[in-house]
This record gives C-alpha cells, structure tokens and sequence, in this order.
C-alpha cells in the first residue's frame, strides 16, 4: 500500500488540487471525484468490485449524500472528504467484510488516532393533524393568491359596465326547499258546501224583504227603549200611576214586550234554535234561548203572589234581539250588494290568491274568467260564526251547570239564575262583528266594481303577502298613446310597422292593441315570425321572412350595437332594427292613472309587496322611479322568463277566489285585497272579544245568582255592562273602510 493510501485510511487532510493536479497522469482524475460525491453530471458506475471497498466519505455536514458509494478507478481508491476524522456510525455506512478488513489491515502500522464522534441528524417527526390542516389551508390560500387575478384580468371590465348600465338588476327568487314542520291539530270539520247559485238570483234573494226587515229593526228599538223606560222609572223615584203601579201589571208588560221583540226577530231566533240540532251553536242560539227563560221567568213572577222584588231583564233581552237583527240586515244588505256587482260583468276578472307564486309565497293574481264559485261561497258562515261555533257550546254548559250550582239551596231561583245567565252570554256584537264590517266594505268595494268572495276568500287572505302587476294594472287601456313614429328612407312603412306589431303581438305586451290599431289604420297585415327571444336588456328578437328583426328601447339597441340617430331625445320609445340596421322610431306617451299611488300605499300598507310581472320592455323599476316616482325599491322585479311566467294567461290558478273584478286598472285589484285583510282582521278581533265580555259576563253572573244579589244584576246594571263590551266592537267594524 502506498503513502498516499495510507494518509487516506488514516482520515488525513489531502489538498484538492492536489488530488485534480494528479488527475492529469495521476491515478485520479475530476470525474471520478465529482462521482464520488454523487454528482449529477458522473453518472454512476455499473462495475463494482466487490473486492476492494475502503471507508465511505462522512457527509453528515452536507445535504443527502448518495445512497450508496461509487467504485473508483481501477485503483480502487477513495477519497476522503476534507474535515472528516473516520468513518461515520450512521446506517448509510456499510462495513467491510470480513475478508476485506483482514485484508487490508497492516499489523506493523501504529493505531490511528481515536475517531471524533459525528453528530446524527434524527429521523422527522410524524405531523399532527392540526399542523398537517394548518399545511394544506396555508398552501390552499397561496394557491388562491397567485390566481386570484387571473379571472379578473380576463375580462374586459369596459364591457361589463357597458352592460350593468344597459341591462336593467332584476331581483332573484328566494325558494326554500325544506318542508314545512308538522302541525299538530285536529282534522278540521268540512265546511257545507253550497249550489253555485248565479250571483243575479242570489241578489234577488238577498232583496226580498229587506225593507221590512228595516222596519223591524225600527219597531224593535222601539220595544227596547219602552222596556228601558219602564226599567228607570223606579230607579228614578218616580211613580206610576194605577193601575200601572200594581206589579201583576209592570210584569204582564214586561212580558208583552217581549214577546212582541221575539215575533218581530222569529226568523232570527227559530235559526239559532235550528242550529242547536245541528250542533252549530251561535250567539244567536244563545240569544234566543235568554228570551226564552227571561219570558218563562216574566210569567213566573207574574204568577207568584208575592211583592215586587225584582223586575226581569226584558229591557236586556230586547237590546239584544235590536243588535241581532241590525247585525243580520247589514250582513244581507253587503250580501245583496256583492251579488249585484259580480252578476255587472259577464267576464269579470277573477282574483285568486295562488300558493307559492313567487319566491316560495303565496301571491294574489288577477285573470279574466267567469263568475263560477262566488255564488256557493258567498253563502258560506262567516268568521265570526265560526268562532261562536266553536265556543258557543263551552257558554251553554257553563251557564247550564252555573245555573243548577246556584240554584241548588234554593230551587225558585233556578229560572232567574238561567235568564240572568244565558242574557249575561248572549254578546250583544254577535251578528254586528262581522255583518256591519261587511257591509261597510261593500259599500265602499261597489262603486269601483269589486265584490268580496265571502268568508273562504277573505279568511285566506292571512297568507297573501304578495301580488302580480301586469301592463294593464298599472297602465289601464288608454293610457299609452303614440305620439308619432319615424321610418327610414330605405324601408316602407308598412313593413316597419308590420314586423313592429307583429313581435309586440307575440310577446303579449300591453302595447300590442296601440300598434294593431296603427297597422290596421295603414291597411297592413300582421306577418308570421318565427321562434320569439325575450331579452332581459329590454327588447325582443325574431326572424320574419329571413329578415333578422330587434324591437326594444334605446338602450336595448346600445345592448346590440345598433347605431342611433345623434342628439336623439326620446324619454319613451319603441325602436325597430332590420339586420342590424334602424329602420323605425316610434314615440309613446305614457300617463300614470291619479289611483295607481293611493293603491299602491294601501298594498305596502297591509305588507303585500308588488312583483312586477310586466311584459312592456319600457316598464322598469328605473322608468316607473324616476318618470313616476313610484318606490320601485320596494317592488320585486323578477328575470324577463319568470316575469312570462307569471303572467301567462294560459298558466293554472290554484288558489280560493278572493273576488272578483268588473273594471280594469289597479285600484279595484288592489282595494279588493286591502279590503278583505282588513275585514278578516277586523271580524275576528271583534268575535274574539264578544267571547271575552261572554265569557267574563258568565262568571259574574255565576257568582252573583249564588249570592241571590238581585241589587247588583239589575237589569239596568246588566245592560250597561252588554252595551260596554259592545262600544269596541261596534267601533271596529266601522273602522274596516276607512283606509
């Protein structure tokens, strides 16, 4: 083994340049050093002797060394990296064999000197799952930064305000998909249905006897103020004179009036009794049942020999059946009235509130139809009945078990107790809770050709909270007029008009009439046009005979590139381009009806939002803000395919009918529905608190025929306290149509 040999064996510096001056006729050359540290340009010997291996290179102060070292020349000899002292202990470095070790051992050589210990770099840790996320979330958002641009820069932010300036924002439908939370209730009992009587035979009824009806009201507020009188004349200290003053007589009076209050009502009180068999009750079953046992009590007391300690509650029981009875002739007066505007029109317009119209609510439309349901729900019960239906029964156990409870001690007061009863529940609102509201809505509905539907229409009008505007609710016909129009030098007229008129036809837009008139008046015919595209920037596109046709506003032309005159100052038009080209300029007028913005409060009022379902390209939000001054904000303005869809005249209306319409324009659509949320607000809160003062009056009564206080349920006493519960109700209904 030669010197050199044994320096490198011994791990001693050897200068590099040494090792490349030899290289030139030395036994080491550059190549094979760069291949002994792993190079990338040495590529790696396929020869390895297996017979001559020496120690490996330490490389733990560098980067990853090769996998495995590299033979050498022919020389076999390996080159020790400058600054190492030995071998390394690390798995990388292979021992020799056996055979080799022996082979290269020398026994006269002085041992070397003992060998540095090497650091070892230890093996990576396995990353936690936080880390691994925090890992992958920082490359994500890196990601995210370097293309966030990209996109941005693609798009030619020129062209897009070009486009957010000409094509009107629409609103976006919000529809919800999970299904409604199961409602425990019990099944509601089927409601009667009635024949679809014609409204004109149902006003005919509803007339017969109604002006005697009028006059029986009359004669019962008569009886009641007689009966009254007759009830404060003692009170007052006052006297009457004989025989007027023997109590057989205050009592057979008493009972004359009476009776003459109940023949005057018979009709009213024999339907409340029939409702009893049909397990409806009513206030008026009730109501008529306190005139029974107050005249059974008036007789018993006139029959009794005994001084005049009390006096019956006739005057009570007469205020009542006057209430009764003017409640029922409003509610047939409003009656007569609706049949009389529905049967005005043989095709009236229907209003029809439509489950999931728009944006997942329910939305009251308008259609032409006919008068087909109004008759067999006009004669449906009513709300307040409806309520009393249910509650009434609850009343007549209560008075029947507070009766027996009172008069158990003492049997001859058991009468007493059932007339002070049954008069203290018998709410004197009953039938004018609902009937007097009605027939104030009525009257005001008439005169603008509207007609409520009866009680189903009104009771669902809790879920309307939406409604459709077309081109004829806000702009009735005559309100948009054409001023004049211009055509091109290089086009006919008739041909401008025709292709115009032809596109405006086939969308169902509110001005295809103005523009027939004006082709027929020009003695043109409409032509034939192929598939019709409906644009969302405000115009429409079709081929007539090979001829590419646009029809739309200004700013739809801007949208397709089609040139415009200069210094055009037109605020509202109808523009024709043929082949890219304009041809024709057509100016409107439009006029705004004065009941368009009482309507539209009365709407945004009761929290209905008006959707814009107009097939008129000039019609937008913008248009009807800043010409109009409308609150445009506050309507929805749907995609130009939905808004088609909501005003098809050929689509399905599933919805109960609210009313219907004799005249055109949005005043009757919208005080129609204003009217009938109204109405059902009002005729519930006023049953409601019928049943309150009913059922608060039954206590009271309870508890004071127990105490046998005949002073404190007087009948005057009684009757100031049927009139108090009566005051809110009475006011209610007559604040319904004053909006």
């Amino acid at each position: 083994m030669s010197d050199k040999d044994k320096q490198l064996n011994k791990g001693e510096l050897i200068d590099i340049k040494s090792l490349i001056g030899d290289a030139d006729g030395g036994d080491y050359s550059l190549d094979d050093i760069l291949a002994e540290f792993g190079h990338p340009a040495a590529p790696p010997s396929k020869e390895d002797s297996s017979e001559e291996r020496f120690n490996t290179i330490d490389l733990s102060q560098l980067p990853r060394p090769s996998s495995r070292p590299q033979s050498g020349p022919t020389g076999g000899k390996v080159v020790a990296f400058p600054g190492t002292a030995g071998r390394p202990k690390g798995p990388a470095a292979e021992d020799p064999p056996p055979e080799e070790a022996a082979a290269d051992e020398e026994p006269e050589e002085t041992p070397s000197p003992p060998e540095e210990e090497v650091p070892v770099i230890p093996f990576p840790k396995e990353e936690s799952v936080l880390t691994s996320f925090l890992r992958d979330l920082g490359e994500k958002a890196d990601h995210y930064a370097d293309h966030m641009f990209e996109e941005d820069e693609s798009i030619d932010k020129k062209e897009v305000r070009r486009l957010e300036r000409l094509i009107p924002g629409t609103d976006r439908e919000e529809v919800d998909d999970t299904p409604p939370p199961p409602r425990w209730r019990l099944p509601k009992r089927p409601e009667r249905v009635f024949p679809d009587t014609p409204p004109q035979e149902l006003a005919r009824k509803y007339g017969k006897g109604l002006k005697w009806m009028r006059i029986r009201v009359l004669l019962i507020f008569f009886l009641s103020l007689l009966s009254l009188c007759q009830t404060v004349t003692p009170t007052a200290g006052l006297v009457w004179l004989s025989p007027l003053d023997r109590p057989q007589v205050q009592y057979g009076i008493c009972a004359v009036l009476l009776g003459a209050g109940m023949l005057l009502s018979a009709d009213l009180l024999l339907t409340g009794l029939g409702r009893a068999f049909r397990l409806r009750l009513g206030m008026d079953t009730l109501a008529a049942l306190a005139c029974v046992f107050t005249l059974a009590d008036t007789a018993e007391l006139a029959l009794s020999a005994g001084d005049a300690v009390r006096l019956p509650y006739t005057p009570v029981c007469l205020a009542g059946l006057f209430f009764l009875l003017h409640g029922a002739y409003h509610k047939r007066c409003a009656l007569r009235l609706s049949c009389r505007t529905a049967a005005s029109s043989a095709t009236p317009y229907r209003v029809t509130l439509d489950s999931r119209k728009w944006s997942d609510r329910d939305a009251y439309a308008k259609w032409s139809g006919t008068e087909a349901d109004f008759g067999s729900q006009i004669q449906a019960d009513d709300g307040a009945q409806r309520i009393f239906r249910r509650f009434c029964p609850l009343l007549l156990l209560g008075d029947v078990a507070f009766a027996l409870m009172a008069s158990g001690p003492n049997p001859e007061r058991l009468l007493w107790a059932l007339s002070a009863l049954f008069t203290a529940t018998a709410a004197f609102g009953g039938t004018l809770a609902y009937g007097r509201a009605f027939h104030k809505s009525a009257r005001r509905l008439t005169p603008i050709g509207a007609a409520l539907a009866g009680w189903p229409g009104i009771s669902a009008s809790r879920q309307g909270t939406c409604v459709l505007l077309t081109d004829g609710d806000l702009f009735p016909p005559g309100y948009v007029e054409l001023n004049g129009f211009k055509v091109m030098p290089d086009y006919p007229a008739e041909r401008v008009v025709a292709y115009t008129a032809t596109l405006i036809r086939d969308s169902g837009s509110g001005l295809a009439k103005l523009f027939h008139d004006q082709l027929r008046s020009m003695g043109g015919l409409l032509r034939r046009a192929g598939e019709l595209t409906c644009h969302e920037g405000g115009g429409l596109s079709s081929t007539i005979r090979g001829d590419e046709v646009l029809v739309g506003s200004a700013a739809f032309m801007k949208l397709m590139k089609v040139r415009l005159p200069q210094g055009l100052n037109v605020k509202n038009a109808v523009f024709c381009a043929i082949d890219g080209k304009l041809t024709g300029i057509f100016a409107l007028s439009y006029a705004l009806p004065d009941t368009v913005f009482p309507a539209l409060d009365a709407l945004m009022l009761e929290k209905v939002e008006p959707v814009l379902a107009t097939r008129d390209f000039n019609l937008i939000p913008a248009m009807l803000q800043q010409r109009f001054k409308l609150a445009a904000d506050k309507m929805a303005f749907p995609s130009v395919e939905r808004r088609r869809e909501l005003s098809d005249p050929e689509q399905t209306h599933d919805g109960v009918l609210t009313a219907l319409l004799c005249r055109e324009g949005l005043l009757p659509f919208a005080e129609a529905i204003t009217t009938a949320k109204r109405l059902r607000w009002a005729a519930r809160l006023g049953a409601c608190l019928c049943c309150a003062g009913s059922l608060l009056g039954m206590l009271l009564a309870a508890y004071l025929t127990g105490l046998g206080a005949y002073t404190s349920l007087s009948p005057l006493s009684l009757l100031v306290y049927m009139l108090t519960w009566l005051l809110p109700v009475w006011f209610l209904s007559g604040w319904v149509h004053r909006f």
